[in-house]
């Protein structure tokens, strides 16, 4: 009896004409799923609870028939198409109420491990499921979602399995639609549940460790082959195999630890030192005897500890200032320490002054007992002109064991300061500023010393110039140096000034050389050197010079210049040098010199008649 539609035929007679226009509905085909209504043409469901899941569609054949007229009843048909539209009226529905699972152990976190299916008649959104596991014994361990394009329920590992602890398990899944239609809350539930059971496979597994990481604790500087601590990893298997134990190497870091293979021990392999690496992190693997490709890796923390082992020092700057104008108990610099040590909680640091420096009446020290002290002055008034700086020796000492103290030496500086402390100046030029002198006076003053400097060096170097030039001319080649002299000679006397033998003539060197400045005790005639022949000229005179300069074993291994006053034979005035002198000394004739002037006499004497030569007579 639902209503599905209303149809309507048309009669072109004249209503008013009898029954001409009269129509009558009926069904010709579609029956017994509908009816219709002969006189309103309305068509209704004709059976109860008609079943889309069973036919969709359906074809009816309508006839409309007038009621009479001269030619009797005439008719005309229609056919309707009637589709079925679905709606949520069946529940979902396990095909079996035990669905059975096997699952290793090994199973990841967050795989699928198993699928389950619930069919539900309906179409679209309302064949729309959804899974839930009922409170229980799987609710911790699986987790169960939809598969959208299948409608089949997931179901997923929240928990690693282990087949040791438990082999199997059981809970219940709810298999509900997901859009319910209030139209049919009385049809019952639209929910089934089925039971799931999961056998838990054993695998080969890996050791596992006691603990998720290991952290130790060691003293810097503990002898090497110190153990520290160790790690445990055990095979759970019901098989149970030995563990080997060793350190992931990853970088020169995890030399400093060692570890025993079988025990799992971990000792020392370096020293340590806690102010270069305060804590190693690294990691060790356990490895099954039975299969080393099984490992298990933890991670291990090991913090070194500190040993008191370098003494405190000042942490403030080492140079401070007091004013000129500073009165006693007056606090001029507070003073902290600082310690390479790792300093324990509740570390104390005191300060105190030496013992040469605490009898003296200038600075004090006043340890406010809060790892903080202060530099107080004793004095009532400095001056710089006096003493412009002061050495205060503070020790200072930690509270750790062993107690380590240093001497830390600050430097107070005395300055010139306004009446409220201000610092006006602590330099140089504060002192000299009292009788006077302004910074411009003194910068005047510096640039006058540094131009009689440079005057003065420049006159030296000028000089030095100078004197070397009129020595030599060149001093770069010392192979060709014609060396120039200016210098008087010392007179007749000077007989030992150079030797002139280079410049005698070759036809009056001897072997035997005779001084020719005094006159000789005897005539002794020396063997004579043979001269020259009187034909040899210029060039066979140097060709001949030239032979004894080569094999002459102490000449110069240099190209050198050789002088030789020798004017050659055949010139019609001969020699002009008194160098080139006769053989002997016997065949010279002096007495020329008497012609040369009185400044020749002592020479025209000595060189005269023997028996006119007196020595004592010279002056």
């Amino acid at each position: 009896g639902a209503y599905v539609l209303q149809v309507k035929a048309t009669d072109a007679d004249d209503p008013t004409y009898g029954n001409s226009a009269r129509v009558v509905y009926s069904i010709l085909q579609g029956q017994p799923y509908f009816s219709i209504d002969p006189k309103t043409g309305v068509i209704r469901t004709a059976l109860p609870n008609m079943d889309r899941e069973v036919k969709e569609q359906y074809q009816v054949l309508i006839q409309a028939k007038d009621m009479g007229g001269q030619l009797g009843g005439l008719a005309g048909t229609t056919t309707v198409n009637i589709t079925l539209t679905d709606v949520n009226d069946n529940p979902p529905r396990f095909p079996k109420s035990i669905f059975h699972l096997k699952v290793p152990e090994s199973s990841h976190v967050g795989s699928a491990i198993g699928r389950i299916r619930a069919v539900d008649p309906d179409f679209g959104k309302n064949a729309e499921i959804e899974y839930n596991i009922v409170p229980g014994d799987g609710g911790n361990l699986f987790d169960i979602t939809t598969d959208e394009n299948t409608q089949e329920g997931v179901i997923k590992l929240k928990k690693p399995l282990d087949f040791e602890t438990k082999k199997a398990y059981t809970f219940k899944v709810e298999a509900s639609n997901l859009h319910l239609d209030h139209r049919f809350h009385s049809v019952g539930p639209f929910k089934d549940t089925a039971t799931v059971k999961i056998n838990v496979l054993d695998m080969d597994e890996p050791p596992v460790f006691s603990k998720p990481v290991y952290t130790m604790e060691v003293y810097e500087d503990t002898p090497v082959g110190t153990i520290i601590g160790a790690v445990t990893a055990q095979d759970l298997d019901a098989g149970s195999s030995s563990v080997r134990y060793f350190i992931d190497w990853k970088n020169d870091v995890d030399s400093y630890f060692t570890i025993d293979a079988t025990e799992g021990t971990i000792a020392t392999n370096e020293l340590l030192d806690r102010e270069s690496t305060a804590q190693y992190n690294f990691s060790i693997i356990a490895s099954k005897v039975s299969n080393p490709l099984l490992t298990s890796k933890v991670n291990v923390i090991i913090n070194v500890l500190d040993v008191n082992e370098f003494p405190p020092e000042i942490s403030v700057p080492y140079e401070t200032s007091v004013c000129e104008n500073a009165k006693p108990g007056q606090v001029i610099q507070t003073v902290t320490a600082a310690d390479k040590d790792l300093s324990p909680a509740g570390q104390r640091f005191s300060f105190r002054l030496s013992a040469e420096a605490s009898n003296k009446p200038n600075f004090t020290v006043h340890d406010y007992r809060n790892n903080t002290a202060g530099i107080e002055t004793r004095r009532n008034g400095y001056s710089r002109r006096q003493q412009e700086l002061y050495f205060l020796p503070l020790v200072i000492e930690d509270s750790s064991y062993p107690v380590q103290s240093s001497t830390n030496t600050m430097t107070i500086r005395v300055c010139r300061c306004d009446s409220d402390g201000t610092i006006l100046s602590c330099n140089v030029e504060a002192i000299f500023l009292p009788v006077g002198l302004s910074t411009g006076a003194l910068i005047a003053i510096l640039l006058c010393i540094v131009i009689l400097l440079v005057i003065v060096v420049l006159y030296v170097a000028l000089r030095r110039q100078k004197k070397k030039d009129t020595l030599m001319t060149s001093k770069e080649d010392i192979r060709d140096n014609v060396i120039h002299y200016d210098d008087e000679g010392g007179g007749e006397e000077d007989t030992q000034a150079f030797d002139i033998g280079a410049l005698r003539n070759p036809k009056a060197i001897e072997d035997n050389k005779i001084r020719r400045d005094i006159k000789p005790d005897t005539l002794c005639f020396p063997r004579q050197r043979p001269p020259v022949e009187d034909n040899a000229d210029i060039r066979d005179f140097i060709n001949q010079r030239l032979q004894e300069n080569d094999v002459d074993p102490t000449a110069p291994p240099y190209d050198s210049l050789a002088t030789y006053v020798y004017e050659g034979n055949g010139s019609v005035a001969e020699s002009l040098s008194s160098i080139d002198s006769l053989t002997t000394e016997a065949d010279q004739d002096y007495d020329y010199l008497s012609d040369w002037g009185p400044r020749f006499k002592i020479l025209a004497d000595m060189f005269g008649q023997e028996e006119s030569y007196n020595p004592d007579k010279v002056t």
